[in-house]
């Protein structure tokens, strides 16, 4: 029982659940990009947080109880849900209008936002190398949003505005750690998805903002619609996937250092291309595989680096997180 909890194995399981979290999390992108043509994204959101809100509070059950929803920081994880709803609205919104690969690629140019913003707020010093390998990543992203050539437009930087917020709730979290548990942490960020989703469809829910000459616009601004039985379904097939990824993406990290698990986020890339290949048939042309190809890989030396920074922080001896 004892070598359950060992580092060994705590590394392997905190891996499984951050794969595990990707597929879920692919896989829910993929149903609200096929839901955007017919509903506004507020609807979709809410009908997904009320059914994720539900099984996270099973979660939460399971792992103690309802007392475990008591907690010293409920203004830290308001604002960490806050910045996650941003951060899902924006990528979100981008799918209306992007194929989801691409999506996903500018998203994760995130873990060079976060080395850019622990500079600032962490106070932590970066060397050359991490800086050349910002600057890949971002010469990646140019590449993609290819300006001058008439192809990019605003929407491709909803995707960057996606990273850079949930960058910042990183930052948050490493300022100030986190001691509850993973559903805890999932049951604050559906609630505040319950509470912006719901105000929102109060706000524009008729309909009166929907001009319907952007397709980005329109999804964030058509009326309500009664969904038909088999939408209602996957809406709520929404919500059984994001409780299953969020309790897992929190528990990888709170079970596993973040230097570890991290870089198997980017498994949602080939997922995400799998599912889009596999629904919409959008296969990434030369250039933007040349620029994915260029966040990716600088993200993950990034991860490399931070991981010999933290050995070497630690005198070469792996402790296991406690967050």
């Amino acid at each position: 029982m004892r070598d359950a909890f060992s580092p060994t194995n705590c590394r392997t399981n905190g891996i499984f659940c951050i794969v595990g979290a990707a597929l879920f999390l692919t896989a829910n992108d993929s149903i609200i990009k096929w839901l955007s043509p017919s509903y506004p994204l507020h609807e979709i959101v809410l009908v997904r947080a009320v059914v994720a809100l539900v099984l996270t509070l099973l979660f939460v059950q399971l792992e103690g109880g309802l007392h475990l929803l008591r907690t010293r920081r409920p203004a830290l994880h308001f604002l960490r849900g806050l910045l996650i709803v941003i951060a899902n609205m924006a990528f979100f919104l981008a799918l209306a209008s992007m194929p989801l690969a691409e999506a996903t690629a500018l998203f994760f140019v995130n873990p060079l936002f976060i080395m850019l913003l622990s500079v600032p707020i962490l106070g932590e010093r970066v060397g050359l190398k991490r800086w050349l390998a910002m600057l890949a990543g971002l010469a990646g992203v140019v590449i993609m949003l290819r300006p001058g050539f008439g192809v990019g437009n605003w929407v491709t930087l909803l995707p960057l505005v996606a990273a850079l917020t949930y960058a910042s709730m990183q930052m948050l979290t490493r300022r100030l750690g986190v001691i509850d548990k993973a559903s805890t942490l999932a049951f604050y960020i559906q609630l505040t998805f319950v509470l912006i989703s719901a105000a929102i469809g109060l706000a524009v829910g008729d309909g009166h903002y929907d001009d319907g000459q952007n397709t980005t616009l329109e999804f964030l601004f058509r009326a309500w619609t009664w969904p038909t039985l088999s939408d209602a379904g996957l809406m709520a097939l929404c919500g059984c996937l994001v409780a299953a990824g969020g309790y897992l993406l929190s528990q990888a990290y709170r079970i596993s250092e973040a230097s570890v698990v991290a870089p198997f986020e980017y498994t949602s890339l080939p997922l995400a291309l799998f599912w889009g290949l596999l629904i919409w048939g959008d296969l990434p042309d030369v250039i933007a595989f040349l620029g994915i190809s260029l966040i990716v890989g600088s993200g993950l030396f990034v991860f490399y680096r931070e991981t010999l920074h933290a050995r070497r922080a630690a005198g070469y001896a792996p402790k296991l997180s406690r967050r």
